[in-house]
């Protein structure tokens, strides 16, 4: 199926590795590699580009308008240049921003225990930082044209932890809780402001087999946990995630579909919270 996406400008965040990694090459592949999207795709990275250069290394002939950029997107300077300077750049204005960085503190920390400092570093790196990035989207978008605009979109990804919350994370949970629910309904009401074609959704993923859950998911107990409740019986792969996000992005399939949460996890339903010797 045609998703529309072909020349159209996207930024993803978070590129580096795992659903970010597999996103850029769903969006950027031709034919004849499957699910060929062919977007023009600029792929944002913070501290490492490395992944991004192998991709492009190792598939030349299929990876194609693939191009990077360096950022800290909890700093409003270096978010402000980057649009600043992918609007100069040779794809133009971006119509379609992915938000998918994002940081999980490995160590479990609960509520009573956890520091200011590390508090306020996960909303600055998950939560301020999104902010930014839509902020400046939203701006460089009201300078083009209507036809950039007819294909104005954003998807936000978010996680299961921001619905059912995740003990020991409070501070991821509440920046994800705070995507999915004031960040993607306020936007979708004020994108249409400036793109009145303009779309905003969330894709919230459960586990993921991506490195920054591989020590998690190397822990047995961890595995089981996460899957208790899940039908499915599987923790999903970054292309799982990859292929709602490019669904949500398209204003071919998906142009009356805004403001949805589209929890993307082997139909979960909530937290394991008791093993079956906790229970008498």
């Amino acid at each position: 199926m045609d998703l529309g996406l072909r020349g159209v400008h996207v930024l993803v965040t978070g590129a580096s590795g795992g659903i970010g990694l597999e996103t850029i090459r769903l969006y950027c592949s031709k034919p004849p590699a499957f699910a060929a999207l062919g977007a023009n795709v600029t792929a944002h990275y913070n501290s490492n580009v490395a992944p991004i250069k192998a991709l492009l290394d190792s598939t030349p002939r299929v990876i194609t308008r693939l191009q990077w950029i360096q950022a800290d997107l909890s700093r409003e300077d270096d978010v402000k240049r980057m649009f600043a300077s992918l609007a100069k750049m040779d794809y133009g204005p971006v119509q379609i921003v992915i938000v998918n960085h994002g940081y999980w503190p490995p160590v479990d920390v609960p509520l009573a225990e956890m520091s200011l400092d590390q508090w306020n570093s996960t909303l600055s790196t998950n939560l301020t930082s999104s902010f930014l990035v839509c902020r400046e989207y939203l701006k460089e978008l009201a300078k083009t044209s209507a036809e950039v605009k007819d294909k104005a979109s954003i998807v936000l990804i978010g996680s299961t932890a921001g619905k059912y919350g995740e003990a020991g994370h409070v501070d991821y949970s509440v920046t994800k809780s705070a995507m999915m629910y004031g960040l993607t309904m306020t936007l979708k009401n004020e994108i249409v402001k400036i793109a009145p074609k303009g779309r905003v959704n969330c894709v919230a993923p459960g586990w993921v087999k991506t490195p920054m859950a591989e020590s998690a998911l190397s822990d047995p107990q961890v595995v089981y946990r996460a899957l208790a409740t899940t039908p499915l019986k599987k923790v999903a792969s970054p292309l799982d995630i990859a292929n709602q996000i490019a669904v949500l992005s398209s204003s071919t399939v998906s142009g009356h579909v805004t403001g949805q949460v589209l929890m993307v996890e082997g139909g979960m339903e909530g937290r394991l919270l008791n093993k079956p010797e906790d229970v008498v």
